[in-house]
């Protein structure tokens, strides 16, 4: 199996277990610990995206209360991302499955 392939197989794999992984940990566990937001941390200004990843996994989570509160933009980019991830799916399913094309042979 080349390397080509085996990344295909690999990057197909990562993209199914993320949401499974997501499921999996609970609503809360990004919900506390410092911020990661540069704007939010040297300059104490929340930006637009302060809070969405805690929202997108309480959304994962069905607590829509919870998401509205941590970032209403959520609602927005919920669905975006699961439109995404279908198409990278699609997409990785599609290059995993392909058949390799063999290789011109010099008939000379």
């Amino acid at each position: 199996m080349k390397t080509g392939k085996l990344f295909d197989y690999a990057y197909l794999v990562f993209l199914i277990l993320t949401p499974v992984i997501v499921l999996i940990l609970p609503a809360d566990y990004f919900d506390y610990g410092p911020t990661i937001c540069p704007s939010k941390r040297f300059f104490d200004i929340e930006c637009f995206g302060c809070g969405m990843t805690r929202a997108v996994m309480h959304l994962v989570h069905l607590d829509f209360d919870s998401a509205i509160y941590f970032n209403k933009g959520s609602l927005l980019l919920a669905p975006v991302l699961g439109a995404l991830w279908v198409f990278w799916i699609k997409n990785a399913t599609i290059k995993v499955l392909e058949k390799p094309t063999p290789a011109p042979t010099d008939l000379h």
